[in-house]
Formats: structure tokens, C-alpha cells, sequence
């Protein structure tokens, strides 16, 4: 492995899609107080800009969400250098509008995680990180600006409800989460988020619609309702739709071109000489 270094101003954190082209690509290991991270970091140039890539589940995508060594992974980063990161995620929709195959560039998020370990700061000295505008406003614009001239179906700002996985919703959780007003569910925005918060560097979460988790059901006459034995429309049988591994991983395959093209315009645009409030995130925040 070669040795560390610290000039890498942009990480990536994602699986199906998201490894785009790197030049002179390098394989590092990162050893951190907190573990391993998921996987050796890849390094590498894209059109002139350092890129640091992370498999989030480990190699041939091993590891369970609720499993991820989020710490490790995200001091790796910011040892390396990393001031900008990118994730792309897999979501399920808790809205009939956002169809499969459609980006949601996150703003805001609900935590449902159990058992995660979310701060750098377990004692000695404190830290109460501010949450209030969790995701980079200047990312998510680029981001967005970058679907549009692909001509992709991508949205600026949606609330992502996560999970602790790795089991699926049940249809009164998802139904629950569609009355919070939540967008999408996921199992791996947090704590990412805060933990980059906490490292001051700027996080966008770039979500892939992959199905219509399971408050969805499909009424012969009015399409795409929330499910009950009869439609609240016109009172037809309504069939029940449930999400799955293979339905997820399909529509992720499907778009993984969309992606790619996605992250290498949106890459390309990125100032990494930019100062941003995200780069000082923990003024006023340590006691």
C-alpha cells in the first residue's frame, strides 16, 4: 500500500455506479482510533482534482448498514485531506411522485438509528454540533445544476427518514414516515452527516430512488395509492407492493449510468479552493 497523504480534497463514499474513472489510481490503508475503515481507499486524478473513493459496504458489498464503521471511515477521509464528500445512496420513496430512478439531493434528515456511534467527542471535551442545515447548500447546487444540463429527473431538497436496517419498514412504519412528511427511507445518511459536521467538512447526499418501500399499493383504476384491502378512490381491490433485494439492486444497475455521469459533471464543476461555512462547523459548537 503506499503511504498516507494528505492532499485529497474530495471524497467519495458510495457502491453501485459511483466509482467513476480515476488516473494514476493508488490503493492506501488508513489505521484510526476507531477501527478499520469499510475498505482500502482508492486515490486517484479526475480531471485534475484529487478524489478519495470508499466502498461504504467493504469490498463485493459485505458489511450490513448497521454494521458500518462510520467513524473510521469518515476520519480516514478527513486524514487524507477531504473537504468535500459525496454520497450516493439508495432510497426507498415514501412519495408516489418520486418514482424509482429519480435523485433527491437531501437537506434534511429523521434519525431512526438505534445503535450507531455518532460523535468523535465521547468526553474530555464536548461537542454539540449543529444540525440545523445538515447537507451543503453548495454542493446540492452544484449537484443540481449538473442533472439539470444531464437532463436527469433529480430534485434540490427532500427529508431523509434512516433506518437502522438492515431489515426493511414495516407498512406501519413507512405509512408513518409518509405522515411525518418524510421524502425517502434509507439506512446510511446517518450518521455520516453529523460525523462530517463534526470533521468540518462539506457532505452532500445525492439519494437514488429504488422502489416505493411498502406503504404503496397499486389500485387497478387509480394507479399508485396507499395500500388497503380497497382503493380510498373508487373502492377497487388494491394490490399490495413490497420492496425487495432484487427490485432495489435492478434499478440501481439500470441507473448507474446516470449516476456516474452525474458525479463526473458535478466533480468537474466542484471549487475545491472554496471556503464554506460547513469548513467551520465547530465555531461556537465546543465546550
Amino acid at each position: 500500500m503506499e503511504k498516507l497523504q494528505q492532499n485529497i480534497e474530495i471524497g467519495l463514499i458510495g457502491g453501485t455506479g459511483s466509482d467513476i474513472a480515476l488516473n494514476n489510481l493508488k490503493e492506501i490503508k488508513v489505521y484510526t482510533p476507531f477501527g478499520s475503515p469499510s475498505s482500502t481507499i482508492s486515490i486517484g486524478d479526475f480531471k485534475g482534482k484529487n478524489v478519495a473513493y470508499i466502498p461504504r459496504h467493504g469490498q463485493g458489498h459485505i458489511i450490513p448498514p448497521h454494521n458500518i464503521n462510520f467513524r473510521a471511515n469518515i476520519w480516514a477521509l478527513k486524514e487524507l485531506g477531504v473537504k468535500f464528500l459525496i454520497s450516493p445512496s439508495a432510497v426507498g420513496s415514501l412519495k408516489k411522485e418520486h418514482t424509482k430512478g429519480k435523485f433527491i439531493l437531501v437537506d434534511q434528515y429523521i434519525d431512526r438509528t438505534k445503535k450507531r456511534e455518532d460523535t468523535f467527542y465521547e468526553g474530555g471535551q464536548l461537542c454539540h454540533i449543529s444540525q440545523v442545515n445538515p447537507y451543503c447548500e453548495y454542493l446540492n447546487d452544484i449537484f443540481y445544476q449538473a442533472g439539470k444540463e444531464s437532463k436527469l429527473t433529480i430534485q434540490k431538497g427532500g427529508i431523509y427518514v434512516c433506518i437502522e436496517g438492515p431489515r426493511f419498514s414495516t407498512r406501519a412504519e413507512s405509512k408513518m414516515f409518509r405522515r411525518w412528511e418524510g421524502d425517502i427511507v434509507g439506512m446510511t445518511t446517518y450518521p455520516e452527516v453529523v460525523l462530517a459536521a463534526e470533521k468540518e467538512i462539506c457532505y452532500c447526499c445525492i439519494a437514488m430512488v429504488t422502489d416505493l418501500d411498502v406503504w404503496a399499493g397499486k389500485c387497478p383504476n387509480c394507479g399508485i395509492v396507499e395500500y388497503a384491502l380497497r382503493c380510498y378512490k373508487c373502492g377497487s381491490v388494491v394490490d399490495e407492493l413490497s420492496v425487495n433485494v432484487p427490485e432495489v439492486l435492478e434499478t440501481m444497475t439500470q441507473n448507474a449510468e446516470n449516476l456516474k455521469k452525474l458525479l463526473e459533471l458535478a466533480l468537474e464543476k466542484l471549487d475545491t479552493r472554496r471556503d464554506c461555512s460547513c469548513h467551520h462547523s465547530l465555531k461556537d459548537a465546543l465546550l
